[in-house]
C-alpha cells in the first residue's frame, strides 16, 4: 500500500515536486494524500491540482492562536490517515498541538548544514559569513527553529558563488535529491531517534 504523505508548503513547491517525481518513478513507496498551504496563492497548490492531489488552505488570519491553526491542520492530517508530514518550504513554526500527536513523523528540509545558519535566509547567512561550503539538511521537527534531530545532510561547495541568490540556486537541486532520498527511505523502513542521533532500519 505504501505510506500516506502530507506536504505543507508556503511557496512554489519545488521540493513538493521532487517527492511527486519520486513517487511517479517508483522510488518512493507511497502517495501524497493532501497538500496544505498557509498561502492562498502558493504555486504549490497549482502543482497539486495539476496532479490530482487534494489541497487545503489554512490561513493564519482565520485563527486566534498558532495552536488553533495547528489543531485545524491536525484534524486534516488525521482525516487523511497520514503516516509522514513533510514541510517543504513551509514558513511557520510548528506548535506542540501538532508536534505531539505526530512526534517523529514531521520532517523539514533546510538549505544549510545545521546547526549552522538556522532560520530564514540561511543561504544569505552562509554567503555573508564567507562559508566555503554549505548544503542542506533534512531533520525531524521539534519546538525550536531548525533544532530537531538530523536525519540526512548533503554538502555543497559554494566558494564560487557571487551572491546569496547563487547560493540558493546551487543548493536547491541538492535539496530535491536529499528530501526525496529521505522520503524514499521512510517509505521502505523507519528512522529511530535516540537522543540527538537518528538511525535507520529497513523493513
Amino acid at each position: 500500500m505504501g505510506i500516506r504523505i502530507a506536504v505543507l508548503a508556503s511557496g512554489r513547491g519545488s521540493n513538493f515536486q521532487s517527492i511527486l517525481d519520486g513517487i511517479k518513478e517508483k522510488d518512493i513507496d507511497g502517495k501524497i494524500v493532501i497538500l496544505i498551504s498557509d498561502k492562498a496563492d502558493a504555486y504549490a497548490l497549482t502543482r497539486a491540482k495539476e496532479n490530482g492531489i487534494p489541497t487545503q488552505v489554512v490561513l493564519k488570519k482565520d485563527f486566534k492562536t498558532r495552536e488553533e491553526m495547528d489543531l485545524r491542520i491536525k484534524e486534516i492530517l488525521d482525516s487523511h490517515k497520514v503516516d509522514l508530514v513533510v514541510l517543504a518550504g513551509y514558513m511557520r513554526i510548528i506548535t506542540p498541538a501538532l508536534l505531539s500527536p505526530y512526534k517523529h513523523k514531521i520532517i523539514n528540509i533546510h538549505p544549510a548544514l545545521l546547526p549552522l545558519f538556522p532560520g530564514v535566509d540561511a543561504q544569505k547567512q552562509a554567503f555573508e559569513h564567507g562559508a566555503k561550503v554549505s548544503g542542506c539538511t533534512v531533520h525531524f521537527v521539534d519546538e525550536g527553529t531548525d533544532t530537531g534531530p538530523i536525519i540526512e545532510q548533503t554538502v555543497v561547495d559554494i566558494s564560487d558563488c557571487k551572491d546569496a541568490h547563487e547560493v540558493s540556486e546551487k543548493i536547491l537541486p541538492f535539496e530535491h535529491k536529499t528530501l526525496r532520498k529521505v522520503v524514499a527511505k521512510f517509505s521502505k523502513g523507519k528512522y529511530i531517534v535516540e537522543g540527538r542521533k537518528v538511525r535507520y532500519e529497513r523493513r
